[in-house]
């Protein structure tokens, strides 16, 4: 199999990504910060129980991460009215400014890493990465293709 050499890519990629990004998004957005603003920008507010299942992380430390946030003037916490036990998550209008900043530095990432490769192979890779992922294959592309792109990848020979 091709475990090693995936992992040594794999790493190599992710530790580039992580460098470009804490470098180009500091010194105000890290990129858990941005993960979080793009979840506010999606969901409208949230409950910081709501960011859970989206983060790798302890409430505790999403709590750590919502106070820095707030002291940044990224979000701010706002008290439901009809039940004071809940706090809602909103993005500033700064907040929402740094969070297209910070999804403008991620594209300019992406897409000089896949300009090294063609448009057929940028296709096959985020096949092969949701499948990975155990996601759905973009809805671009059509099933029979996503087979197509994976036989011709693979020299017309297909192994499961």
């Amino acid at each position: 199999m091709h475990a090693t050499e995936f992992a040594k890519l794999w790493s190599k990629l992710s530790k580039d990504y992580k460098g470009v990004m804490d470098e180009a998004l500091a010194p105000s957005l890290t990129e858990s910060q941005l993960a979080v603003l793009e979840l506010v920008a999606e969901y409208g507010k949230v409950k910081p129980s709501d960011l859970l299942p989206h983060l790798a992380t302890t409430p505790a430390a999403i709590t750590t991460l919502l106070d820095r946030m707030e002291k940044n003037a990224l979000i701010m916490r706002e008290r439901d009215s009809a039940d004071r036990r809940i706090v809602w998550i909103q993005a500033t209008p700064f907040g929402e400014q740094e969070m297209r900043r910070g999804i403008e530095i991620r594209e300019s990432y992406w897409n000089d890493t896949l300009h090294r490769i063609s448009t057929h192979n940028q296709q096959l890779l985020i096949l092969l990465l949701g499948k990975l992922a155990n996601k759905p294959a973009a809805p671009d592309i059509g099933s029979d293709r996503n087979e197509a792109l994976i036989s011709s990848a693979a020299g017309g020979h297909r192994s499961r």
